[in-house]
């Protein structure tokens, strides 16, 4: 999901600067990476790949590490994954709730419980809803959490455990890294960009009418969302939305770059949906996604992230300034959320 958008130095931290909803909301734009611009850019595009926050910094090369630690030490060999047992398979599930509960549940126990922003850079200054007929069990976090942990989480171990399959059984095409070392380094550029240009397209698909009445509007319940709220979603949408590690069975690669993949897919989304502004812990995480929160605020604009401009190049693009881009966009779904449903 969406990386933080553009904004000052991480030393700044975000201001009480609130509309007479109470929503927070920066002063400046957001905006999209020096990537694609014209005209070129070349050392601010320089500046952007290397320094923090930036393109490596923190996201990716956070989520390259935790996927590089589990492919050392979780990951199951290939030559047990020639067919299917519960061994292994047990292994990745544990493992993957393990992660589940560790980025997801660490940003809300540091948000949501700890409250160690309090408000601050909170885009709503409400918390997650209670004693609401729209969540399972009447309450968003237990709902989330239900749709994020218990569904979500099967799904992505469901695509691991296939492709680790058709790996292990020679079905799909394998990358060497002694062979193609160029190549092999090439896809872990390529994974963040590939992920982005993925989510954009199937983002709009689920926006069509009937997937969204029938779909998508479960995930945009949350229109006050919290880190949960990253992977809550009807199970249709979970499997169009991961289906981004399909790539894997076409293209040659190592697994190494699928589990990356999947597990960038599967853990970014905490990030896009926690909610607050950063940077966070006195001032040294650069986090959240104010681009993304426009969207589940609005629902006809910011289908992407702000990396790839493809929002603005398909006229989607909603900048968050109360007279800037966007403005003149539909400021709400035009098919029912779902039933049940209370903004």
């Amino acid at each position: 999901m969406p990386p933080p958008t553009s904004q000052p130095p991480p030393e700044s931290a975000p201001t009480e600067t609130r509309n007479a909803k109470g929503e927070w909301r920066p002063p400046y734009p957001v905006t999209y990476a020096p990537l694609l611009v014209w005209p070129p850019r070349p050392l601010a595009v320089l500046k952007w790949l290397v320094t923090y926050p930036g393109f490596m910094w923190p996201r990716n090369l956070t989520l390259l590490a935790i996927s590089a630690f589990c492919w050392f030490y979780t990951q199951p060999d290939l030559t047990r994954c020639t067919r299917f047992t519960w061994d292994w398979l047990g292994q990745i599930y544990l493992r993957n709730l393990a992660l589940i509960w560790l980025v997801y549940g660490g940003y809300y126990f540091i948000l949501y419980i700890l409250k160690t922003e309090g408000t601050k850079g909170k885009y709503d200054a409400r918390w997650p809803a209670t004693n609401s007929r729209v969540f399972l069990f009447g309450n968003q976090v237990y709902d989330n959490i239900f749709w994020t942990c218990g569904v979500a989480g099967l799904i992505w171990t469901a695509y691991e455990a296939v492709t680790l399959w058709l790996y292990a059984n020679h079905r799909i095409p394998y990358l060497d890294w002694h062979t193609h070392p160029v190549l092999f380094v090439g896809w872990f550029f390529a994974i963040p960009f590939w992920r982005e240009f993925h989510f954009y397209w199937i983002h709009r698909l689920i926006h069509w009418k009937p997937l969204y009445k029938h779909v998508h509007y479960l995930h945009h319940k949350n229109i006050n969302p919290n880190p949960w709220s990253g992977m809550a979603m009807h199970p249709v949408e979970t499997i169009a939305y991961l289906s981004v590690v399909l790539i894997h069975w076409v293209i040659p690669s190592h697994p190494f770059h699928f589990l990356f993949n999947l597990q960038h897919a599967a853990l970014a989304p905490a990030c896009g949906h926690h909610g607050f502004e950063g940077p966070i812990l006195d001032g040294k995480l650069p986090t959240g996604s104010y681009f993304h929160y426009l969207h589940h605020r609005y629902f006809e604009c910011n289908y992407g992230e702000s990396t790839l401009p493809l929002d603005r190049w398909f006229g989607t693009f909603r900048d968050g300034l109360p007279k800037g881009a966007g403005t003149d966009l539909p400021g709400e779904h035009q098919g029912s959320p779902g039933p049940g449903f209370r903004s």
